[in-house]
């Protein structure tokens, strides 16, 4: 199979491209890190296999799936680092997925699955059952059950309910999360963690920091105008010059609905 890696961290793809090798059947003809190199190269010459990481910019994976051309649309298996894509989604469509990190077997379950598929089913098959994956990715964000994030502490992978998260904070190609006095990192950009936690009242305070507002529990100032958050779990945050204005607003919205 003529296999393509679209992924815009680099070690993802080695991680990819290494397991691919691994299979005597797979081929890797390209990698991307660019999502727009990606489609255009995509649209050329589609591979028999495509995997496509979902977390991308500017372009997510599941923006870069709609734009392929459904007369000759690969088999997708999506790459995800976070529960809230509604990995039960992918389980029930003829799509597959694979949720970082993997290990060997899991990749070795999900290859075998898209040989089963490449040799059944055809391309408008796969177009008809990638769009209805994609509604229900869609629409995984509007029930009542909150989304999971994965994230890692003391060497082991947690899945965390994004309702307890009361901090996000940057830390370069990371982001650190609070839940009460623990924490949890993850790879990812703030933007990208903002997105994942959309279900969430999430406020930005400064450009490395959102907090959960469901969580805060005390307010005060600094004698310069800042206002010091003190969240459920006991950190302390401090918004930024930038974002005093947004923090203000979204205090006096309390006070008016208190009225």
């Amino acid at each position: 199979m003529r296999v393509v890696i679209v992924d815009d961290e680099p070690a993802a793809r080695r991680t990819l491209r290494e397991s691919c090798d691994r299979q005597a059947d797979l081929a890797v003809i390209a990698e991307y890190g660019d999502p727009g190199e990606a489609l255009a190269a995509l649209l050329a010459n589609p591979p028999d296999l495509l995997f496509l990481d979902i977390q991308m910019e500017p372009m997510t994976g599941i923006e870069l799936a709609r734009a392929l051309d459904p007369a000759r649309l690969p088999l997708i298996v999506f790459v995800t680092a976070y529960d809230q894509y509604a990995i039960e989604a992918f389980e029930l469509s003829a799509a597959d997925y694979l949720l970082k990190p993997f290990d060997e077997r899991r990749f070795a379950a999900t290859t075998a699955r898209v040989r089963e598929r490449l040799a059944a089913g055809s391309a408008a098959e796969r177009a008809a059952t990638l769009e209805a994956l994609l509604a229900r990715l869609g629409s995984a964000g509007g029930g009542a059950e909150p989304p999971r994030l994965l994230a890692e502490s003391g060497g082991r992978l947690h899945m965390l309910d994004a309702a307890r998260i009361e901090l996000v904070e940057s830390d370069r190609n990371y982001v650190r999360l609070r839940v009460g006095r623990e924490t949890f990192h993850a790879r990812s950009t703030l933007q990208q963690a903002e997105q994942a936690l959309q279900s969430q009242p999430m406020l930005r305070i400064s450009r490395s920091c959102l907090v959960n507002t469901r969580h805060v529990s005390e307010v005060s100032r600094t004698l310069r105008g800042d206002f010091i958050l003190v969240l459920a779990g006991g950190a302390t945050v401090t918004s930024s010059e930038g974002c005093r204005d947004k923090v203000r607003e979204y205090l006096d919205g309390l006070r008016l609905d208190a009225r």
